[in-house]
This record gives C-alpha cells, sequence and structure tokens, in this order.
C-alpha cells in the first residue's frame, strides 16, 4: 500500500494535490476570517513546497502516517473566534472531499467514455484515494487534527475548556493509534465509509444524468 515502488509515479503528485490543496484551504480561510499570517508567511499557494514537511512527507510513504507542514494562524485576528475557527478548520478536510469528488467523477465519466488510458486512469485513482484519506484522518476529533479543532469550536465554552486540557496528549493517543495495529484502521472506518459513501453515491448520480 505504502512504500518505495513504480506506482510512484502515480502517487507522489496525488498525494503532493491533497496535501497541498489542504494546507492552502486552510490558509485561504484563515485570511478570508480577518487573519493575514498565512498570507504574511507565504502559505496562501498552491506551490507544494511551502507545505511539504520533510519528515512527514516521508514517512506517510513509506511507514502510512505523516503530515504537512501546520498553516500558521492566529484566531485573535478572526472576525468571529468560533465561526473562523470552525470555518478554518473544517476547509482542508473540506477541500479534500471536493478532490476526491472530482477524482472519482471524472475517472468513472473518462472510462464510460472509453476516453481514458493507465496514466490518467492510476493517477486518479490515487489522487481520490490520498484526499478521501486526508480528510477522514484530519477529521478525527484528537488533538492536534482539525477535526478536534472544529469539535473545540461547537462546543458550549466550560465543555470546550475541559476538551482543550487533551491537547498535550494528543499526540502521544495518535503514536498509541498508529503502533496498535489495526486499532487506527477500525476507528477510521466508519468515517471512511460514510465519506466514501457519499462520495461515490453523488458522483454516480450526477454521472447517470450526464451520461
Amino acid at each position: 500500500m505504502f512504500g518505495f515502488d513504480v506506482d510512484m509515479v502515480y502517487r507522489i503528485p496525488a498525494l503532493l494535490a491533497a496535501m497541498t490543496i489542504h494546507e492552502y484551504s486552510h490558509a485561504r480561510a484563515a485570511v478570508a476570517m480577518g487573519d493575514p499570517t498565512p498570507r504574511f508567511l507565504g502559505r496562501v499557494t498552491l506551490n507544494p513546497i511551502p507545505h511539504i514537511d520533510p519528515i512527514g512527507l516521508l514517512l506517510l510513504f513509506v511507514a502510512g502516517f505523516g503530515w504537512a507542514k501546520p498553516v500558521p494562524i492566529n484566531p485573535r485576528n478572526f472576525f468571529d473566534g468560533r465561526k473562523g475557527t470552525f470555518i478554518v478548520s473544517l476547509a482542508g478536510a473540506g477541500a479534500n472531499i471536493v478532490l476526491a469528488f472530482l477524482a472519482y467523477f471524472f475517472l468513472n465519466f473518462l472510462y464510460e467514455l472509453n476516453l481514458i488510458g493507465v496514466v490518467w486512469q492510476k493517477t486518479l485513482a490515487q489522487l481520490y484515494r490520498y484526499n478521501l484519506m486526508f480528510a477522514v484522518f484530519n477529521l478525527l476529533p484528537i488533538p492536534p487534527l482539525d477535526g478536534s479543532k472544529v469539535l473545540m469550536s461547537l462546543l458550549p465554552g466550560h465543555l470546550a475548556y475541559q476538551y482543550q486540557k487533551l491537547e498535550p496528549y494528543g499526540n502521544y493517543i495518535l503514536i498509541g493509534l498508529v503502533l496498535v495495529p489495526g486499532l487506527l484502521g477500525f476507528i477510521v472506518s466508519p468515517f471512511f465509509g460514510v465519506i466514501e459513501f457519499i462520495i461515490r453515491g453523488s458522483a454516480r448520480l450526477i454521472l447517470g444524468i450526464v451520461l
């Protein structure tokens, strides 16, 4: 599934696209919500280089677990703190879901028209796969993942304060999930299945109309 193999020629651009659109969307949303920090730091860009964390990228290939370089934001600059945190935190995974939908749609659209070759077929399949993975993983409500910030922005103040106390332990929880065989897959499978069902169902519905 991961590691270095001949399919890397398809996996690398797909992975870079998923990482880039994820971090770019965080940056763009933060600026729209009133925080200029990502713009000052050059993160409002579709150039993948500013978004790459070399160690995180390497681990994604060899271990199946890694990370991009987080977009620095200052929530104090948001026009509305809670709303801004919610939108910015959700923007990355939301963009990955949209890109996964587009990849799945065009993969099947071109296939039905007999217009797709092996290169595009494998590239779109990997693009769908990586964007779906990025969306599902980042929506887990475990600090410092985006899902934790989404949940925190929705909780009442006293509950958000209690939940925030988990932050110092978040990385240890994630490492534990990765190290225990099958545990991470068991946890994300329901979320993965729901999002995949929505993406595929929506794409097939539209394909049924246009074809």
